[in-house]
């Protein structure tokens, strides 16, 4: 009982640190907190993400916050893999050895983004496959094993060819973002102009911690879950949304992430959130939040309060995410007086609890914050 008592703290510990982490890289995105969340899930579950969005959308940005060892680049028809792997190393290949020079490129980070990754040649996708699949890169006589957690692809729209197609099903996670709504446009301008000047620091050891949960992920008790893992693929079947065996075995991965990112080593309904991010567009993921509501209702996650919500969009995973947009509001307010912008948000965030929840529906966590929240502007 006590060595489960131990690791339990020390797994709550690095789910804090990486619950740190991404509200620091939340902070100034506005319709891209899923973004920075979803790279923590898909780095711990050692999984990779696909986002489809319109250029310009602070895609590479939100990546760009939580990493640690990075790589990022924009491939198109002509891009050459030297350029993303790393050139061949002339001294050696003097001596009729071809090697290739790795440092700095994508076989040694720890988190890569690739922008219109399905532009990239034949001789891209084929040496990025081993590295996805397998962590190790392999050109000529180089064989270098990969730290990579997890990369993420970026594209406008998703391929039409069979074979690229079958390259994106590499990507078990799926994103599609729009573009920041209207009604959010001077959140936008006013966060714009303050990115340039915010100076950001990577938190001490956070992929040591990373690296620790993924070890827990692979440990995590799933046999409460597994039951309704199947009936979930059964659902999404017979809903006519295709699944591959590959897909539905690795969506494990994703909801044992997602328990130790909440701080526990069994996996629990709270978890299955995260079933609608294997489905493969945008339209089937919308129907597979239908199909899945009453799976997906008691969602939840400390660490990953937006995506919790979005992609179950129930009223428990709502709460926590009010809840913890509350907490952060409260440390802001304990750092400096309210100035207008910040009175303006706590009053944003007040309007919304009492949008969503009758008082009488409040979880006591979020009923504290909001007694807390309010008490801060009467003043």
């Amino acid at each position: 009982m006590e060595i489960d008592s131990e690791v339990s703290i020390s797994l709550e510990q690095d789910a804090a640190a990486v619950r740190n982490a991404v509200a620091a890289a939340r902070t100034g995105l506005v319709e891209r907190e899923l973004i920075a969340e979803l790279v923590a899930l898909c780095a711990v579950a050692g999984e990779h993400l696909l986002v489809i969005g319109a250029p310009g959308t602070a895609k590479s940005e939100a990546v760009r916050r939580v990493a640690g060892s990075y790589f990022e680049y924009l491939l198109g028809r002509f891009t050459e893999p030297n350029e993303v792997f790393g050139p061949v190393d002339l001294r050696r290949l003097r001596d009729g050895v071809v090697e290739i020079e790795t440092t700095g490129m994508l076989p040694e980070a720890d988190v890569a983004f690739l922008d219109e990754v399905f532009l990239g040649s034949t001789a891209i996708l084929n040496t990025l496959l081993g590295i996805l699949n397998e962590r190790v890169f392999r050109r000529g006589r180089t064989a270098v094993a990969s730290p990579l957690r997890v990369c993420v692809g970026a594209a406008n729209t998703l391929p039409d060819d069979p074979a690229l197609a079958a390259f994106a099903d590499r990507f078990l996670a799926r994103l599609f973002v729009e573009p920041v709504p209207d009604a959010r446009l001077e959140e936008l301008l006013e966060a714009g102009w303050r990115l340039p000047h915010v100076v950001r620091e990577e938190p001490a050891n956070l992929m040591d911690a990373v690296d620790r949960l993924a070890t827990a992920a692979r440990r995590c008790q799933m046999s409460s879950v597994q039951p309704l893992i199947g009936t979930a693929i059964r659902r999404l079947r017979a809903a006519g949304i295709h699944l591959s065996d590959r897909r539905a075995v690795r969506v494990q991965r994703l909801v044992a992430a997602a328990a130790v990112l909440d701080g526990r080593c069994f996996a629990s309904a709270a978890d299955l959130w995260v079933l609608p991010l294997i489905v493969p567009t945008a339209d089937t993921q919308a129907a597979a939040r239908e199909v899945l509501v009453d799976l997906v209702e008691k969602a939840g996650n400390h660490s990953l309060a937006y995506a919790a919500e979005e992609f179950s969009r129930g009223a428990q995973a709502r709460a926590g995410r009010l809840a913890e947009t509350g907490r952060a509001l409260l440390n802001e307010l304990d750092d400096t007086p309210p100035d207008r912008d910040l009175r303006l948000r706590v009053e944003a965030t007040l309007r919304e609890i009492d949008a969503w929840f009758a008082t009488t529906d409040l979880t006591e966590p979020l009923r504290s914050v909001r007694a807390s929240l309010a008490a801060a502007v009467s003043v």
